[in-house]
């Protein structure tokens, strides 16, 4: 293999919100600190530099100013009056100050000493110009300097201007260490917005690296696995759900689990009986014990028909491909059906059922076999969960507009623990009692629907009450 194959081979390089932190706020911020601080510093340079000419301005009127009132005395020499105001100048240790001839050079300083005949004077240059005399630059010995020029030829013939020059290490010593507190500052600032940036993306990170591994355990049907976050937050909330998420998933898996044992255990019960009965059916000749294991035959695959027609219904739930056949039906004919199909399984079990059968009802807009089949698995529920000599009463009326059913019976009863989870699908309270656990949610979203609502209340030993509520209506026009 070539190298170019195994570079491109080579995963791309993973990148972290960290990464991408630093990269792009990060940056951004150093960025617009780097700036600020470059503006800070441009901005007090150019005050205290402003600050310094206007100095040196001030201190040069006065000299000019001065010089001029001389130069209005017919009586006074302006050249002994000059070197007297040179020699006495007040700010001779800040500052020098200089006399330039009209052939531009220094001859007189307040100093004493005279800079060479080819010293540049800049800010002469500038004044002669029409320039405004100011300029800052480096001196022979390289020290940093500001000089400020005026013109003095309105009222002198030897002298065409005086200068002041003053040394700018103070100001830009004062600089410096303004750009240095100033660095600092910012520093501490990027330091702190680093730290407390880490420290957030860290929190961040963490919980999602948790629900990354939360969602690979669980992609493994791990369920175990929980989240250890207890910010009040959206990342909590997150957490939260999907704790909660897996708290349904494990609850789920449990009652699959339960649902395919239960299935499983129903489906062999009735295959064992049909497949016991057939062979004793064909090995009997006796017509007693054939008409015996024919009706457990019978039973036993009615049972097992109507397991799979749970199934299946359940299924096109899920799929979504369950359908209504809709039209104007008679209620009292479907719930009167289903109670004649187990009267005489309820006499077998030795289990009174009971019907308060009304003369009329209003009609119904829905599909009467899915209806049957409710009345059906309701009553089926309330035979099974009764005991000999129990009692199941039925009752069918007409109350504030709606047709309400109600199955009753004095059988085991529910607990209450699981009374608000009996219409979960896959959900059994009574491992001992048959069934397949999904009959009642199949039941629940039937009468959904049609726009109704089964309700259950129960009390444990004492019996069970199951209310379906419809609404009247007739096939639209």
């Amino acid at each position: 293999m070539t190298r170019p194959e195994q570079e491109e081979k080579k995963p791309a390089k993973k990148r972290t919100l960290l990464r991408r932190w630093i990269a792009n706020n990060l940056g951004v911020l150093v960025l617009i600190m780097v700036v600020m601080e470059l503006a800070f510093i441009y901005a007090i340079q150019t005050f205290y530099y402003a600050g310094a000419r206007q100095k040196l301005t001030a201190e040069l009127t006065s000299v000019v100013n001065i010089l001029s009132r001389y130069a209005q005395d017919s009586e006074t020499n302006l050249s002994p009056e000059l070197r007297n105001t040179f020699e006495s100048f007040s700010a001779k240790d800040k500052m020098e100050l200089m006399a330039v001839n009209v052939k531009g050079r220094v001859v007189l300083t307040s100093s004493g000493f005279s800079p060479s005949a080819d010293t540049a004077l800049p800010d002469y240059e500038s004044l002669t110009a029409g320039g405004d005399g100011y300029w800052v630059g480096r001196a022979e010995n390289r020290e940093k300097i500001m000089a400020v020029c005026m013109d003095i030829s309105s009222f002198s013939t030897e002298y065409s201007a005086v200068r002041v020059v003053s040394s700018l290490e103070e100001v830009d010593s004062t600089v410096t260490t303004i750009t240095i507190a100033a660095t600092i500052v910012c520093a501490a600032i990027l330091l702190l917005l680093i730290i407390t940036g880490i420290y957030f993306v860290g929190s961040i990170i963490r919980p999602i690296s948790q629900l990354s591994t939360a969602a690979g355990k669980f992609a493994k049907g791990d369920f175990s696995f929980r989240i250890r976050y207890n910010g009040n937050d959206e990342i909590g909330d997150l957490c939260t759900a999907i704790t909660h998420m897996a708290d349904e998933l494990a609850n789920t898996e449990e009652m699959k689990n339960e649902f395919i044992s239960s299935v499983s255990h129903e489906l062999r019960t009735p295959l064992t009986a049909i497949k016991g009965w057939a062979e004793t059916i064909y090995t009997e000749n006796d017509p007693e014990t054939i008409h015996k294991g024919m009706n457990v035959i019978i039973s036993e695959t009615e049972r097992l028909s109507q397991m799979v027609e749970e199934l299946l219904d359940f299924s096109r739930m899920q799929s979504g491909h369950f359908t209504l056949q809709k039209d104007t039906m008679d209620i009292l004919a479907e719930l009167g059906d289903a109670v004649l199909i187990y009267m005489d399984k309820a006499a077998r079990d030795q289990i009174h059922i009971t019907y308060d059968e009304p003369e009329m009802l209003p009609f119904v807009y829905g599909d009467k076999n899915r209806i049957r089949q409710v009345f059906i698995n309701v009553i089926d529920n309330a035979i099974k969960y009764s005991d000999p000599g129990g009692l199941v009463h039925i009752e069918a009326t007409e109350r504030q507009g709606k047709i309400v059913v109600s199955v009753s019976d004095t059988g085991c009863g529910i607990k209450a623990s699981d009374l608000p989870k009996i219409k979960e699908k896959f959900y059994k309270p009574n491992h001992t009692r048959r069934g397949s656990g999904i009959g009642l949610a199949v039941a629940d979203e039937i009468i959904a629907a049609h726009g109704g609502s089964l309700d259950i209340t129960s009390e444990e030993g004492v019996g069970t009450t199951v209310t379906i509520t419809l609404p009247p209506g007739k096939k639209p026009e």
